[in-house]
């Protein structure tokens, strides 16, 4: 089952509507006192419905969740569609300088702000959430998953596991590996993190820094996941097949 409405985010976009995207397990109508663990998604006009996504292809996983009846809640917004870089300003934590953008401003802390304050609260009051911690986890690709690395130290009080698939870790990287390397967290925290092997060119440190950024949170003791993904590339075909992957540790061994 997946609801789908329109909401808008005052501190960010002001009265522009976007829409809001829950899937709940259909089992739910036949045992309506069943809790289900929630993952928060970034870019949701791209996950669902191909109609809806930017370019033709959504990662398909309506489809997946209703064909292997997963026991967990997917809640998610479409992102900003501005023109002047209102995905990447929303989707970025920190402010940096960029090539082909100039100074971007980051406005990633005012998301996840909305995001634990706002958003998750509705989804627990009307949705059968288990709104816990160890039961909160957070995803995203590209720059969506640099968010759910920051989302995940930053807010580890919120979430306990994030997947970041093809995460944009070169925006902010003096700030990104302080805060890595030095945000309190709890030892639960669990983390999948891939590259596809054709995508690793597309910038030419892509492959240092993730080599880096694993290497930090395996410093940390983090129970890290990380895969260069053989064939894979930066888009929603791509990050599709990974959806078994990444599930499988958003679910291993969740108590």
């Amino acid at each position: 089952m997946l609801k789908k409405w329109e909401l808008t985010i005052p501190e960010l976009t002001g009265d522009t509507p976007r829409r809001a995207y829950v899937y709940v397990p259909d089992a739910w109508e036949a045992s309506p006192f069943q809790r289900y663990p929630v993952l928060y998604m970034f870019d949701g006009h791209n996950l669902f419905f191909d109609e809806d996504a930017t370019y033709g292809k959504s990662w398909g996983l309506l489809n997946y969740m209703e064909e292997t009846q997963t026991p967990l809640m997917i809640a998610a917004v479409e992102c900003n569609h501005s023109p002047n870089h209102g995905r990447l300003m929303e989707y970025c934590p920190y402010t940096c300088e960029m090539p082909d953008v100039g100074r971007l401003r980051g406005k990633g802390k005012q998301y996840m702000d909305w995001l634990v304050s706002v958003f998750k609260p509705e989804i627990d009051q009307r949705f059968p959430t288990l709104p816990d911690r160890a039961h909160t986890f957070i995803a995203g690709s590209s720059m969506g998953g640099l968010m759910s690395l920051y989302a995940v130290m930053k807010y580890n009080k919120v979430f306990s596991r994030a997947a970041a698939l093809s995460p944009s870790v070169w925006f902010g990287t003096e700030k990104l590996d302080k805060l890595l390397r030095t945000t309190r967290i709890k030892q639960d925290t669990v983390i999948y993190m891939d590259y596809g092997s054709r995508e690793l060119g597309f910038h030419p440190n892509m492959a240092d820094r993730f080599a880096a950024v694993t290497s930090i949170l395996l410093e940390r003791k983090i129970a890290l996941t990380a895969r260069i993904v053989p064939g894979g590339n930066h888009n929603e075909a791509s990050w599709e097949e990974q959806i078994p992957f990444f599930l499988n540790t958003m679910l291993y061994h969740l108590d």
